[in-house]
């Protein structure tokens, strides 16, 4: 995971590490920043001078946060430039990345990283009288403040979305609402997320794929389409996946079981849909009491099915609806269907 991660993020990934390392100091260190001659930094050492050519947008971020970076010499000449730094990423390496991490996913890797900073905070390095920490909070004071906004890392990218309702970014597929098949959107892409956007509104967001040739649909995206093709939904791979994944519940399940018992194969997979449909305003737990409250009723409507929701979000003493726009990524995002709709 580690290489595929470094392969498809690069000079991004380096902007990024910057933004997040900032904010948690909560300010910008004054003065002089000494760097090792970074590539995405670096573009040119002069010749055997302290001179470089910039990458622009490097120039561009040090000149947004207001500091001057120093940039080492080369080689054994500037060994002595970098003080203990390199010595303090070998123990880092040694202590907490021997044997190398294994994790499922950057967010969990992200995670451990807090948990061995926390430790780090309570270490005192050397014969030093105080913690990491506590000589931190010393040095805080003479931070400069952050600018109001953070420095914009992602690149855009104006895909045109194909008749599969998906657009290609990076050789890496990703679903879009199918109302806007045929059309440019502006896709915003991080090292973490993809989010697409019509105009100024946000009309998809998935997590980026590191994988080369890899698609990432959802299912909320074409449920429209499965309103007038609902024999699309049955075999689909992004079915298989949702129960696989533990998404599509054995209380859906049985939803549709019994809808498509009482109504037949076609108005009962319809009835599915519009159930599933009210999962883009009101909570997956709420719909699922919904979805037993009219099974116990023997009704199929979806009327009533998000009646029963809004009284158990009641009843949990929380909001009855969510917020409209992209479905939670981590509930609806599927995988691609072996008959499109």
């Amino acid at each position: 995971m580690q290489r595929s991660i470094s392969r498809s993020c690069g000079q991004q990934a380096f902007f990024e590490g910057h933004v997040h390392a900032l904010t948690r100091l909560n300010g910008v260190p004054a003065g002089q920043v000494r760097y090792d001659n970074l590539t995405p930094a670096v573009k040119k050492v002069v010749f055997r001078s302290r001179s470089r050519e910039e990458n622009p947008r490097w120039t561009t971020f040090h000149e947004y946060y207001g500091f001057t970076p120093f940039d080492c010499e080369p080689g054994l000449r500037g060994a002595h430039e970098k003080g203990g730094v390199e010595g303090q990423v070998g123990y880092f390496r040694r202590n907490y990345l021997t044997p190398v991490p294994q994790v499922d996913s950057l967010d969990e890797l992200n995670s451990r990283f807090a948990e061995f900073e926390a430790k780090e905070d309570e270490r005192r390095i050397g014969a030093r009288m105080r913690t990491i920490a506590q000589d931190f909070a010393r040095e805080a004071g003479h931070l400069l403040p952050l600018p109001d906004d953070p420095f914009a890392t992602g690149i855009t990218l104006t895909p045109r979305v194909d008749r599969y309702g998906m657009i290609t970014v990076k050789m890496c597929r990703y679903s879009v609402p199918v109302r806007f098949i045929d059309r440019k959107v502006t896709v915003t892409l991080t090292c973490d997320d993809l989010t697409v956007y019509d105009g100024r509104r946000e009309i998809a967001r998935h997590r980026r794929l590191t994988g080369r040739g890899v698609e990432h649909l959802v299912l909320d995206h074409y449920l429209e389409a499965l309103l007038t093709k609902p024999g699309a939904l049955e075999h689909s791979e992004a079915l298989h996946q949702a129960r696989a994944g533990g998404t599509f519940t054995a209380v859906h399940e049985a939803f549709w079981a019994a809808a498509k018992k009482a109504l037949g194969d076609i108005e009962g997979t319809k009835a599915l849909v519009k159930v599933l449909l009210l999962h883009r305003h009101q909570q997956h737990a709420d719909v699922v009491a919904g979805i037993r409250g009219a099974l116990a009723a023997g009704t199929f409507n979806e009327d009533v099915i998000a009646l029963e929701a809004r009284k158990a979000a009641e009843t949990a003493e929380r909001a009855p609806t969510v917020t409209v726009g992209t479905p939670p990524r981590s509930r609806w995002m599927w995988i691609r269907p072996r008959s499109r709709p």
